[in-house]
């Protein structure tokens, strides 16, 4: 099924999703050399890409929740589309929660709690973006409405690695 709502032709969802993976991915790396390095500059912008992606993870949710209604009920779709949606919520609240910890604190350095969350939310993020994946580019969700929405995961057929095929001599 092709997306529902789309800017230049290309779902909307899928260009906006960059944008937190982005910020909130590199608020942890931020944190991780701040307390490193021992600079507070970095506690700060850390804790300015948390809002700043906390804020665009619920614009980009808009969108994926423009679609997701979209996808036809009972189908393996569907079901990773739930799992995705709800997971990428956990996502978000987990890092509104370390936000929030480190808005108490001083320079909003993260403690040990708000440094935690942040790196549970970061490993939630990993495996909702992988259903993020399996969505778009196993079953076509967005792409295309021939999609095979009941494919099945790759997972269970193995990795395959393409090599191109080359002439004989």
């Amino acid at each position: 099924m092709e997306s529902r709502a789309k800017a230049a032709g290309h779902a909307v969802h899928q260009q906006l999703i960059v944008f937190p993976l982005g910020l909130l991915a590199t608020a942890v790396v931020f944190d991780v050399i701040g307390l490193v390095a021992d600079d507070v500059r970095f506690a700060s912008a850390s804790y300015l890409m948390i809002a700043a992606g906390v804020l665009m993870g619920v614009v980009a949710a808009v969108f994926g929740l423009i679609d997701y209604l979209a996808i036809p009920r009972g189908t393996r779709a569907r079901r990773i589309g739930t799992l995705h949606g709800v997971g990428n919520v956990v996502v978000l609240v987990l890092f509104f929660v370390s936000w929030l910890v480190r808005a108490g604190t001083r320079d909003n350095v993260p403690d040990v709690a708000a440094l935690v969350v942040a790196l549970l939310a970061l490993a939630v993020a990993a495996g909702t973006a992988w259903l993020g994946g399996e969505l778009v580019d196993r079953l076509g969700v967005g792409v295309d409405d021939d999609a095979g929405l009941d494919a099945p995961t790759k997972l269970t057929t193995g990795i395959s690695m393409h090599r191109p095929h080359s002439a004989a001599p």
